[in-house]
Parts: C-alpha cells; sequence; structure tokens
C-alpha cells in the first residue's frame, strides 16, 4: 500500500470537547456517511496549547479533524469537505448550492442553542430561539418537503443531516414545537428509522448528551473563559 492509499485510508480523528458543540454536526454527517471515528478530547488548557503550538490549529480554533492526511479546521469547511467527499453535497452546482444555503441556516439556528448552556440567564436566548424556529426557519423546510423525500435533488445531502439533527435539538428543548410542521415532522420520523441514524442516537453510541453547565466548565477551563457569558 502506497503512503498516499495508506493515509487516506486512516481512521478519521476528532479533537474538541467532551460533548456536542459545533463538533456534533461533523459526528452527525461522519456517521450518515458510515465513516468510523476516533476522538481525542480536551480536557485541560494544556492539551489545547500544544495543539496550537505544533501548528494543528490554522486560527487557534476547534473542532479540528485528522482526514486524509490533513488537519481541517472550520466548522462550515470540515463539512463541506465530508460532504463532498461522500457524494452528499449534490449532483451539481446548483444542487451544492441549496444545500448550502440550507445548511448556512440550520447552523445559524443551532449555533443559538450552542450558547446557552454558558448563559446566566438562558430563558431570554430560549424565548428568541422559539420565535425564530418558528417564524423563520421551521417553514422554509415545511414548504421544501411538501412532496419531496429530501430537500435537495431527491437524494439524501448533507442538508437533510443538520435538520435531522437541528429538530431533535429543538424537541429537547420545546417540547411539541413540531407540531405545526408535519411534513418535517415525518421527514424526521423517515430519517430516524435508517439504520445509521438509529444506531448513533441509541444509547452508548458516540452521540453527545444535551450539553450541560459541566460542559461549559470544561470548554471554559481550557479557553480560560469567564462565566457565565453576556
Amino acid at each position: 500500500m502506497s503512503t498516499l492509499t495508506k493515509t487516506m485510508s486512516e481512521k478519521v480523528m476528532l479533537h474538541y470537547f467532551n460533548g456536542r458543540g459545533k463538533m456534533e454536526s461533523i459526528r452527525w454527517l461522519l456517521t450518515v456517511a458510515r465513516v468510523e471515528f476516533d476522538e481525542t478530547y480536551l480536557d485541560t488548557r494544556e492539551q489545547y496549547e500544544e495543539l496550537v503550538k505544533d501548528g494543528s490549529l490554522m486560527f487557534q480554533q476547534v473542532p479540528m479533524v485528522e482526514i486524509d492526511g490533513m488537519k481541517l479546521v472550520q466548522t462550515r469547511a470540515i463539512l463541506n469537505y465530508i460532504a463532498e467527499k461522500y457524494h452528499l453535497h449534490g449532483k451539481d452546482l446548483k444542487d451544492r448550492a441549496m444545500v448550502n444555503m440550507y445548511s448556512e441556516g440550520l447552523i445559524d439556528l443551532m449555533e443559538m442553542m450552542m450558547i446557552l448552556p454558558f448563559c446566566a440567564d438562558p430563558k431570554p436566548k430560549l424565548d428568541n430561539i422559539y420565535a425564530k424556529a418558528k417564524d423563520r426557519y421551521l417553514p422554509v423546510f415545511e414548504k421544501a418537503l411538501t412532496g419531496p423525500v429530501y430537500l435537495v435533488g431527491g437524494k439524501l445531502s448533507m442538508a437533510d443531516v443538520l435538520l435531522l439533527e437541528c429538530t431533535l435539538m429543538l424537541e429537547e428543548r420545546f417540547v411539541g414545537i413540531m407540531g405545526d410542521f408535519p411534513n418535517v415532522k415525518s421527514f424526521q420520523g423517515r430519517m430516524l428509522l435508517t439504520p445509521a441514524v438509529a444506531h448513533f442516537i441509541s444509547p452508548g453510541s458516540k452521540r453527545k448528551p444535551m450539553p450541560d453547565e459541566n460542559y461549559a466548565q470544561r470548554a471554559a477551563k481550557v479557553f480560560n473563559m469567564k462565566l457565565p457569558l453576556q
């Protein structure tokens, strides 16, 4: 086996905290693509500083993913690479544009939820998330799924994976939020029946639990952040 072939076949390695955060979408996408991965968790400031020192973090930020002999950073760049490599990015340029637009919107919504464990009083943010989810985001996907099984081009894409992840996150926070969006709820049900997804949401999988104060404290320790955030 050539060095290049060996590098391309090595297991993917994820570098992040032992929690969801921005890495969770990457875990979801790798899972649906049926790509095995291992994880190295950042528990100390020293681990993070070592990654910075050896040049592994281009912008001194995580997540970082080792794949195909590269050390990829920036969440969207990582997601796009995985989607492109494993044929989850549409069949042509126009499809990719749609996949990216849907994905960007979903990431925006999920990032609003990611900040909640770091806040002293999450209620105002929860109220804002609920309103935006129901008025701005979910109606887009409800309309897009009127008829089609998948969001773009009649085939599974990164946008579908992120929509599933996002709807599950919303339901953790807001019971019954999907009641006004039957197409999205039906889509979610279909996705949950696929073998890779069914395994990922089962106990003992690599899916991370809903973040809590302990997760926030670990991240704050690594990055020398003062909590709560304003």
